[in-house]
């Protein structure tokens, strides 16, 4: 994607930030290094006026939903992230040098329905690609482990009909009144989604 002027930004809105990684990075879907991304994620989820509320790790890239008061707080979460990011893919693959292919791209979610269709797409991400595969999907995949789904409480199926998990969080709560209440004005969403168009986002 062509390098484009940055979105303005509005104090307190959340925003869907995307993270992609170098050719010869294996995948982000290992299972050491998505336990190695949520140590790092617990540790740094937070940072006054910034924080990570979900994400998604897909092959080679990956998805977030973050809260930030402003752009300066957002670029400098975004900062910290990316570090996290890599030093976590130089340790899991014993690699050294770049992790990311380029600057992270982000697009700021300004109603519920933008913010509640950015939430199927990251938290759904792996079956939609399952699903342009050609894959035979099932209900009963349940939540992508790969993802900070199991710490949503806006599914509406029987998955989490008892609650986000007991595990120590990888990620924040949200403080803004779109990500935590605003969002569900247009209904809890479904594990057996198939998320559609991803949202256009700038770098």
């Amino acid at each position: 994607m062509r390098h484009l002027s940055r979105e303005p930004f509005a104090r307190g809105l959340p925003c869907h930030v995307t993270l992609k990684v170098r050719e010869d990075v294996p995948s982000l879907r290992s299972v050491p290094l998505v336990r190695e991304v949520e140590k790092t994620f617990a540790q740094g989820c937070e940072r006054g006026e910034f924080r990570v509320v979900h994400y998604s790790l897909q092959g080679n890239h990956a998805h977030l939903i973050v809260e930030a008061t402003d752009r300066r707080s957002l670029g400098r979460g975004m900062k910290s992230v990316a570090a996290r990011l890599a030093r976590a893919v130089n340790r899991v693959f014993e690699r050294s040098g770049p992790v990311l292919a380029d600057r992270y791209h982000f697009r700021v979610l300004r109603t519920p329905r933008e913010v509640r269709n950015a939430l199927a797409y990251v938290l759904l991400n792996a079956r939609r690609h399952a699903a342009r595969a050609g894959r035979m999907l099932s209900r009963a995949e349940g939540i992508d482990p790969a993802s900070s789904g199991r710490w949503f409480d806006g599914w509406k199926d029987f998955v989490n009909r008892e609650g986000a998990s007991s595990e120590p969080r990888a990620v924040a709560p949200p403080r803004g009144w779109l990500l935590s209440v605003g969002w569900r004005r247009r209904g809890l969403i479904e594990v057996s989604e198939v998320p559609g168009t991803p949202p256009r986002l700038v770098s």
